[in-house]
């Protein structure tokens, strides 16, 4: 928003371009989800108050979830989730570069809380062909025209999509087997939704971000992370020393649905579970983020009793959507 305004102002003349960068920097830098005004003078327009707003949550700034859904039908998403959720290797293909690169970062956020701690290269040039190779859990993106080379490496078990067309081109044939079931089916109704549960919740007075396709897609993948780890913060105690320790088997045996407790077991030994855990541990103080805050209300809408017990099947997307109950 301020290099549209200084480009707007570069157009007339570039000496007005100064005036309004400092009337900016003397503005206090806003807090997440605050505005700050910003008084500028323009020739023919006058005083002129501009308003900036920090966006709450600035993960999904520079996120296109739209893309990624146009892509890939949502069967295909979740199974492509699954298996980064794993750690498995993944290889893109499209036909444009921007394609590539806004479903490569979009398909990352997705695993918000966790971050992936692996070789992301969204476009790899076709001199680098063979990183795909490589043993290691990888997301790489590349374009159509090194298809013909890529059919022709060595490479070990991968997932590889077709952006153009909606395709596995190779698979482990287990994608459908990953996630816990009930996770997933609500996973899939609450995309398969969107457009409806986009319209509803704006009826409501909650805040316009949600109301997007991104707010919505983020919460949906939020909620998925809430039901089978969000009871974690229950199960990181203080040691004689002070310090946080997080009580691994207590946690996965405190999940009453086996299939939770099998996928558990498995998303348990990932690096991105270690350094969520790792990163909590060595905090002086509790995280505060977005995953924190649904947390908090989950735990808090559970009975007391169901606490450690945390097998409720999606229970809506926060307060605004708990019609996503399954009727069953």
């Amino acid at each position: 928003e301020v290099l549209d305004e200084v480009e707007r102002r570069r157009g007339i003349s570039a000496a007005l371009v100064y005036p309004f960068m400092r009337s900016l920097m003397e503005s206090p830098f806003p807090a997440p989800g605050k505005t700050i005004r910003v008084k500028t003078f323009l020739p023919g327009a006058g005083n002129e108050v501009l308003e900036l707003r920090r966006p709450t949550d600035s993960r999904l700034e520079h996120v296109d979830f739209g893309c990624l859904l146009t892509c890939l039908s949502v069967r295909q998403l979740i199974r492509v989730f699954a298996s980064l959720l794993l750690e498995r290797r993944v290889i893109f293909i499209a036909d444009k570069l921007s394609t590539l690169s806004s479903c490569s970062h979009a398909v990352v956020a997705l695993l918000y809380p966790f971050s992936w701690q692996h070789t992301f290269i969204p476009v790899l040039p076709a001199s680098m062909i063979d990183i795909v190779c490589c043993p290691t859990p990888f997301l790489v993106g590349l374009l159509s025209s090194s298809l013909p080379k890529l059919k022709e490496l060595p490479v070990e078990e991968a997932l590889m999509v077709n952006l153009g067309s909606d395709r596995f081109i190779r698979q482990m044939d287990d994608e459908d087997t990953l996630l816990p079931r009930k996770l997933q089916a609500a996973l899939e109704q609450a995309l398969e939704r969107k457009n409806e549960l986009i319209s509803q919740d704006s009826d409501s007075d909650s805040d316009d971000e949600c109301h997007s396709l991104n707010g919505l897609v983020s919460e949906v993948f939020i909620r998925f992370f809430v039901e089978a780890v969000g009871h974690y913060s229950l199960f990181l105690t203080q040691t004689e020393k002070g310090e946080r320790a997080f009580q691994r088997e207590a946690f996965r045996k405190a999940v009453a649905s086996k299939s939770i407790r099998r996928f558990l077991e498995v998303f348990m030994e990932s690096q991105m579970f270690a350094g969520f855990i790792q990163d909590r541990e060595l905090r002086k103080c509790r995280a505060k983020g977005l995953f924190e805050q649904r947390v908090e209300q989950y735990l808090e809408e559970l009975p007391d009793t169901e606490q450690s017990g945390v097998n409720k099947f999606l229970r809506g997307l926060g307060n605004k959507m708990k019609f996503l109950h399954k009727k069953n």
